[in-house]
């Protein structure tokens, strides 16, 4: 009895972490949409998640495209990086508070957290398996899991459901609200932002930024949900056509000629957005509103990186974005900011990072 009893405690003192990350850090956001994630359930999807042996040459995790320490996005790169180097076609998202997410990746092509999770396991150019089968073998070649996948479904039998369950479990934990912002206007501490970052609200609010990103009376995600066509995809198109990028190796591009790049056969891949998902025409270079909860934390910023700096995206946006582009959303338009108005919506921005993220609980222990 001693023994057993021992055994779950120390099982209960592994899930704690995982526990309480599912309720910690709330203020400002809405109700989960659903239950909170078993705390067993999420703790097989995390280790799941840091696992290299889910690819198919056992080089690429989840974690490696969805950094902890870097709001579980790459900072370093514009785009991620796929099986053998490859570089992909957009930057990776957040995964922070990916739990109030209704449609998953920029397109939205997924619907539910369970119906993504394994998306990028089989994609030729991500981790690469052939199929899920093949997957699903190599976890239960695997001693470590046995114990996991009984605490968490009664079985140690890994099927392509119960993998996709964990790892959406997982997910739904990564919780991050209570910003400086949060407590502010939700709990009335008039000195947890300073004045500036006042001043970047005001403008936010004034200059029509709330229209995509609002802000509630009780709680907040800075994202309406919806695909919009921002006109971020034009301006990488037109960068294109006079020049592009050729990636050589991981971080490291060579800027050539456009012309030179299709002369030896490298393909123009225009990114078309929501259009590729439901193939309706006012879909056409439309991307899902990002959350601009943690946004300080989460740069290269857009669908495709292109713009390093939140300054950089301010000035965007303040020169409205890519007139010439005739499906842009109408609602960008030029707006009249300063230097220092521009600098205080960055201090806005700033202030709504949680402050009760730890990246270093979720590393493998």
């Amino acid at each position: 009895m001693k023994r057993a009893g021992m055994a779950g405690l120390l099982v209960g003192l592994v899930l704690l972490p995982l526990a309480a990350a599912c309720v910690a850090g709330t203020l400002g956001l809405p109700p989960l949409p659903g239950p909170a994630p078993a705390p067993a359930l999420a703790e097989l999807g995390r280790q799941l998640f840091f696992d290299r042996r889910l690819s198919v040459n056992g080089t690429l995790s989840c974690a490696m495209c969805h950094v902890p320490e870097q709001g579980f996005t790459v900072n370093e790169l514009r785009t991620s990086v796929g099986m053998e180097g490859i570089s992909l076609r957009r930057n990776a998202p957040t995964l922070l508070n990916v739990a109030f997410v209704r449609e998953l990746f920029v397109d939205g092509r997924a619907a539910s957290l369970e119906a993504q999770a394994l998306m990028p396991v089989v994609h030729p150019d991500e981790m690469a398996n052939p199929d899920l089968s093949s997957v699903m073998r190599r976890i239960a070649s695997m001693a470590e899991y046995r114990k996991p996948f009984l605490r968490a479904f009664g079985t140690a039998t890994a099927t392509p459901a119960r993998v996709s369950a964990a790892l959406a479990a997982f997910e739904r934990s990564l919780i991050a609200g209570d910003s400086p912002f949060d407590r502010w206007r939700y709990a009335g501490q008039a000195d947890a932002i300073g004045e500036r970052a006042r001043r970047g609200h005001e403008l936010f609010m004034a200059q029509g930024c709330a229209q995509c990103h609002p802000i509630g009376a009780s709680d907040t995600l800075f994202s309406d949900g919806q695909f919009h066509n921002t006109g971020v995809q034009a301006r990488s198109d037109a960068r294109r056509d006079g020049a592009a990028s050729f990636t050589l190796t991981p971080g490291l591009q060579a800027h050539l000629d456009a012309d030179a790049l299709r002369r030896i056969g490298v393909p123009d891949l225009p990114d078309e957005g929501r259009y590729e998902v439901t193939r309706r025409e006012a879909d056409r270079r439309a991307f899902r509103t990002p959350s601009l909860r943690n946004v300080a934390l989460t740069a290269p910023y857009m669908h495709d990186g292109s713009l390093a700096t939140l300054h950089e995206v301010i000035d965007f946006y303040a020169q409205g974005g890519s007139p010439d582009d005739p499906r842009q959303d109408a609602r960008i338009k030029p707006l009249a900011l300063n230097a220092d108005d521009r600098a205080c919506l960055v201090e806005f921005l700033e202030a709504l990072t949680s402050e009760s993220l730890s990246p270093g609980r979720y590393r493998a222990r």
